[in-house]
């Protein structure tokens, strides 16, 4: 069963157990309940249709008898229709959202069959009812786009705006970094009122607020969606958070300089050979005790 037919069944107060236990699985399931808790609060005028009717037929002459049977179920009527248009109006409000957690990736097909591939400990946001007229997609973290051909199809981030007709590119938006690569067809980035068109094998990186220049590359994909995650020239802090994010673990540089330049790449399936990747290139040692690593000189 797909959301919507959920979410029907759920506004009927029809779910069986089983369905339930899917609504309660529904990205937005809070959101829903949340909404559904505001409506409850909402106090409408106080309006009887009882009270109102004893009040009218009185003066309502004989041979009107007929109007009068229908009165009550007409005013009941309109009082389903102002609930349903409400309901109606914060359902299709309500943006789906897609999180993953640290050490976990996912896939989604948005509405126009365009997909996404969502990085670890990121997420990602639209609206599925105004999809046809809106393509646009928030994004908080890393994610790979192949973009359905038809309308502009924006990806909205802290740091800028994508904006593409059909395509493939990969967008990442961490604290202080920012990064688009275009695989295919063509890619606008908006940073600072700015635009910058890339080609496939084009790359825009703004780290620590430095636009930095970047060789064309012939790659098809980014290396994370092969379980790696690659780098060129990039602060050593940044390599970190990224191990982070692809291994449940906290990573400790006590007295090293992390603003030191990394060129290489750190698998995401083995740990210990991760490890080995970041720190003997770069003359470091490690020591592990439960969920911390501590870098060391050698």
């Amino acid at each position: 069963m797909n959301r919507e037919e959920l979410i029907k069944k759920w506004l009927d107060n029809n779910l069986n157990t089983e369905e339930q236990k899917a609504f309660e699985q529904l990205e937005d399931y809070n959101k829903l309940i949340q909404m559904d808790n505001a409506l409850k609060d909402f106090k409408a005028p106080k309006f009887s249709v009882d009270e109102t009717y004893k009040t009218l037929q009185p003066k309502l002459k004989s041979s009107s008898t007929k109007f009068n049977r229908w009165l009550k179920p007409l005013l009941k009527l309109a009082a389903v229709l102002v609930i349903g248009i409400t309901i109606n109006y914060y359902t299709s409000a309500i943006d789906t959202k897609v999180d993953t957690s640290i050490a976990q990736k996912t896939s989604i097909e948005l509405p126009d069959d365009s997909s996404v591939k969502l990085n670890a400990n990121s997420s990602i946001a639209f609206n599925e009812s105004k999809w046809q007229d809106n393509r646009v997609v928030k994004l908080q973290g890393e994610a790979f786009f192949k973009v359905a051909k038809g309308e502009k199809f924006d990806v909205i981030t802290n740091d800028g705006i994508v904006a593409v007709l059909g395509t493939k590119f990969n967008v990442k938006q961490r604290e202080n970094y920012f990064e688009v690569t275009c695989y295919e067809g063509l890619v606008a980035v908006t940073h600072s009122d700015k635009t910058v068109e890339l080609k496939p094998g084009y790359t825009f990186q703004i780290i620590d607020g430095k636009l930095l220049a970047n060789e064309k590359e012939n790659t098809t994909q980014p290396s994370w969606l092969r379980d790696e995650s690659s780098f060129k020239s990039v602060p050593l802090k940044y390599v970190i958070s990224e191990f982070e994010n692809q291994y449940n673990l906290k990573v400790s540089s006590g007295d090293i300089d992390t603003s030191r330049l990394f060129t290489g790449s750190f698998t995401h399936k083995n740990l210990d050979l991760a490890l080995q990747s970041v720190t003997i290139p770069l003359n470091l040692s490690y020591s592990k005790s439960g969920k911390s690593i501590l870098l060391k000189r050698e």
